[in-house]
């Protein structure tokens, strides 16, 4: 089985051309590329991809957010598809108070066409507690200075066609952030790519629906997809095989590729289907009120560690259990009984659904039963027929025979 790493090493010897033309995997990997330690390097305001590689090279394994980033780094910098790339405009804007996370990237993939790269969720809690607003707020910062970038991006290169992507929140953030641009800018984007990102709330859908720069966005979920099915996607959604399984699918680097191509998968399974109804029928049942309380409550207890992120959590797990106690504590009594509240609403929406997936299940298998037996019962009806036709036939020839 081969992931994007593989196909660096398969087709990175050819440049991007006519002949062998930008293509998925090219995007998903420009989409992860934002993902990379450019903070952790002294960047110019122009680079190529082969100098950060060079640059990013000399990092510990350690330094880099996840497994199979370094490896990534050193493949694009090696090959001739990618290296000599320019990258310009790399910007991190995360504050905590305001549970802020962004970061992006511009890759000019040619003197035509460039891709605007939107990071996703890092491992900050300020950065995850900005998804979770997305259930509560119709915008959330990450998208607001999405839309900022590209058209500023827009502007600064103005003769360029514009792909734009991302990974996760990064793949809404591109989404919005293209929907949400000048319509002279909207005029040049040539293609939408979010992988496995959330989609956006029905009133925020409902603005854009009439949009037609949503035939252009392409969204790609694993068959487990657990992120990339919370809340409403109106763009189609192409199910990719991942080597992982369930929450764990979300890493692309699980994602399966043959030639230039993404493997595709049958189907979403059972588990992803039942996590998406479930989120459906508990956003449906609860109000903006009540999910900023449940969310603002969880989120206080991890912020009372003063822990940076949910790795520094669990590195003095004893500890920070204990504040988290302590901060539960202070929590009102009415805040308590509504966290405890939505926890039920999940819980009872979740039973709901899976019962009546087993139901859906038993009537499909009950059906499929029947027709199996109705078809038993026809191909019996025929062999008796058959048998009949044969022993009429064998006694008209007897009969002739007797005859002569």
């Amino acid at each position: 089985m081969a992931n994007i790493n593989d196909y660096l090493r398969w087709r990175g010897d050819i440049p991007v051309s006519y002949k062998y033309k930008f293509n998925e995997i090219d995007s998903m990997i420009l989409a992860r590329f934002s993902y990379l330690r450019f903070d952790k390097i002294k960047m110019k305001k122009e680079e190529t991809i082969e100098s950060i590689s060079k640059k990013m090279k000399k990092l510990d394994n350690e330094e880099f957010r996840y497994n199979g980033d370094k490896e990534l780094i050193t493949y694009l910098g090696e090959s001739n598809r990618f290296k000599n790339m320019i990258v310009t405009d790399y910007i991190q804007n995360n504050e905590s108070e305001l549970e802020q996370q962004f970061g992006a990237i511009t890759v000019h993939i040619s003197n035509k066409e460039m891709y605007i790269s939107y990071i996703g969720t890092d491992s900050t809690i300020y950065g995850w507690k900005e998804d979770f607003n997305m259930a509560f707020m119709d915008t959330v910062p990450c998208q607001i200075l999405g839309a900022k970038y590209v058209n500023r991006i827009a502007h600064k290169y103005p003769s360029k066609r514009i792909r734009i992507g991302g990974h996760s929140k990064g793949g809404n953030v591109a989404i919005y952030s293209a929907l949400e641009a000048s319509v002279d800018v909207q005029n040049r984007i040539i293609k939408i790519y979010n992988y496995d990102g959330p989609g956006f709330n029905k009133k925020v859908v409902e603005k854009y629906r009439a949009n037609k720069l949503t035939k252009k966005i392409e969204t790609y979920i694993p068959q487990d997809s657990i992120i990339g099915r919370i809340m409403t996607h109106k763009e189609k959604c192409t199910v990719v095989l991942s080597t992982e399984k369930g929450i764990y699918q979300h890493d692309i680097y699980s994602w399966q590729i043959v030639k230039d191509d993404l493997i595709k998968a049958e189907a979403l399974t059972d588990s992803s289907e039942i996590i998406k109804a479930t989120l459906n029928d508990w956003l449906s049942n609860t109000t903006i009120a009540q999910r900023k309380i449940f969310f603002d409550g969880i989120f206080e207890l991890f912020y009372a560690t003063n822990a940076d992120s949910f790795s520094e959590i669990s590195q003095e797990l004893s500890k920070n259990m204990l504040k988290i106690l302590n901060a539960y504590k202070e929590i009102s009594e009415e805040d308590k009984k509504e966290m405890f509240a939505m926890l039920k609403i999940f819980g009872k929406a979740y039973v709901k659904i899976v019962k009546k997936k087993k139901t859906e299940k038993f009537n499909d298998m009950k059906e499929y039963y029947r027709v199996e037996a109705e078809k038993k019962k026809e191909e019996g009806k025929k062999k008796i027929i058959l048998k009949k036709k044969k022993k009429e036939s064998g006694n008209k020839k007897l009969i002739l025979k007797n005859n002569k």
